[in-house]
């Protein structure tokens, strides 16, 4: 129901983007769902504490309370605050801008509104875009706009709570993300990760507590899929600490509603902002990390760089930023902590520029715990192969070896030019692993480890430094076991010579027939 819902709502809301580039686009669109969520949440918990306040029978009950002393009390603030809902002053609440959608200055009343609920709530502060009453959309768009939000969540009850409005307007959004990165091709995959390569990352690397950080979190989704993760193994999202960066400003300003949206409580840092040059979280030591950083950046570098003691494994090179990301992963994990980086195919292989040393470095200091390669077409914005590195500080278990895994032809095409991994592949790459471990995971069909043929492979560290530390998960996995059907090579090979004989000899045949018929017509060869 809710994913046909979602589909027809993207329809239409595309429909009204007239000549609009989808990537302008989609601020309006997440910016206005954005305030549907907080108005809901927040009349939500007005018609909740409305049915408690006046109900003898309950802690909150008000007695003798005048008509005026209710509506004064339920402008009371901390009874919002106390659930993690915003304030929302009356001229912005959802029913006042549905009210005026149709008026010629709509866009000035909504930026208007999202001025007051940044004032009225520090958390938010210059993270709400105010563009539209600038936006180049044709008249009346604007409004039909804010109708057309104003269908999602329908059918929520006020005793459902600010939970199921969460949930609704929570899917809706990451829906649209997908969406608008779909649309937005190469600039799309800028702030949007595809779930199905996020979801790998969180199920292995399972951040049920502590601190979970993203140094180039684009919209959010590494946390949103931990928040998903957490809950479906019965944790509290209250046992997971949020911290991430993004130096994109208005792909910041996603992520802070995609969190809000969710209920989740983060740390983005002061201000959208380069995170090599200006760290926000320089003293953080995360128990998780999870990252799909821009790949082979040239443009990274800056002076104040240099001998920087997040490049504890080599210097990075200049030119290319991947080794400088694994290794600021590195320097912010806690001891025990563990990390999980999409790259480039080429991270796996380089040896330019001092790219091969200090991958050797990090091989050799037993750092490498996991390499997955990838298929091709996960991405919206580039066909470069790519893979996963997992990363553990300080190895547990499987010390002095490194497992492989090989999923390039584990994907499933989802349209015409995208991929995913269904869950039953995630399922498998994540039990592998966590049996490789010596772990098991809850419902995993996988108990114990052993290696397979052309999927994965555990590696000594010797045998790697033998291959020049190359990291390729192909060239340590084999190749994947073929149909025995019990017969002898040298019998095969003597039927298909033979088979090839005839269909020479038959084609010899043919040419000399056609060369015949020609001939009788006067054709001369």
């Amino acid at each position: 129901m809710l994913d046909d819902i979602k589909k027809t709502l993207w329809a239409t809301a595309d429909k009204l983007r007239a000549n609009m580039d989808a990537a302008e686009y989609k601020h309006l669109v997440l910016g206005l769902i954005f305030v549907k969520y907080i108005s809901d949440t927040f009349a939500a918990r007005r018609a909740e504490l409305t049915t408690r306040l006046t109900n003898p029978g309950d802690d909150y009950y008000f007695e003798g309370a005048s008509t005026d002393d209710l509506a004064a009390e339920l402008e009371d603030r901390d009874y919002y605050k106390e659930v993690n809902a915003f304030w929302v002053p009356e001229s912005a609440r959802w029913e006042s801008l549905r009210a005026a959608a149709k008026q010629p200055d709509i866009g000035k009343r909504i930026d208007d509104a999202l001025s007051l609920v940044e004032a009225e709530n520090l958390k938010l502060k210059g993270i709400l875009d105010k563009r539209y009453a600038r936006a180049q959309l044709p008249d009346g768009k604007l409004g039909e706009l804010v109708d057309l939000v104003s269908t999602i969540g329908f059918g929520l009850r006020p005793e459902d709570g600010p939970s199921a409005a969460r949930d609704v307007l929570g899917q809706v959004y990451e829906y649209f993300l997908g969406q608008f990165a779909s649309a937005e091709g190469k600039k799309g995959g800028q702030f949007y990760t595809p779930a199905s390569i996020v979801k790998t990352l969180v199920a292995v690397l399972g951040p049920h507590s502590g601190q979970v950080y993203d140094p180039c979190c684009g919209s959010g989704g590494m946390f949103v899929q931990s928040e998903k993760f957490i809950e479906a193994h019965g944790g509290r999202l209250g046992d997971v600490s949020i911290y991430g960066q993004e130096s994109n400003p208005t792909t910041w300003r996603l992520a802070a509603m995609n969190l809000a949206i969710r209920g989740i409580d983060f740390n983005l840092g002061r201000e959208p902002i380069d995170t090599f040059t200006h760290d926000q979280h320089p003293d953080l030591r995360a128990d998780f990390i999870l990252a799909n950083p821009p790949f082979n950046i040239s443009d990274w570098w800056h002076a104040s760089l240099e001998g920087d003691p997040r490049w504890h494994y080599g210097d990075p090179p200049q030119g290319n930023a991947n080794y400088a990301w694994l290794q600021h992963m590195l320097h912010h994990l806690k001891p025990t902590g563990r990390a999980g980086i999409v790259l480039a195919n080429g991270s796996m292989s380089s040896s330019q520029n001092n790219e091969g040393q200090i991958r050797a470095a990090m091989v050799d200091a037993d750092v490498v715990e996991v390499m997955v390669a990838l298929p091709g077409q996960l991405f919206f914005n580039t066909q470069i192969p790519a893979c996963l590195w997992f990363l553990a500080k300080r190895k547990e278990r499987r010390r002095g070896e490194v497992l492989f895994i090989d999923a390039r032809k584990l994907a499933t095409m989802i349209s015409r030019v995208q991929a995913e991994l269904t869950d039953e592949v995630i399922d498998r790459i994540a039990g592998t692993v966590a049996a490789w471990r010596g772990e098991v995971l809850a419902g995993a069909t996988i108990t114990s480890y052993e290696d397979q043929p052309g999927f994965c492979r555990s590696v000594p560290l010797a045998e790697i430094a033998q291959h020049g530390h190359v990291l390729t998960p192909g060239r340590y996995v084999g190749a994947e076991p073929v149909d025995d059907d019990d017969e002898a090579f040298a019998d095969k090979m003597h039927k298909l010579t033979e088979k090839l004989g005839e269909q020479m000899a038959k084609g010899a045949e043919l040419d000399a027939l056609i060369r015949q018929k020609l001939g009788g017509v006067g054709y001369e060869f």
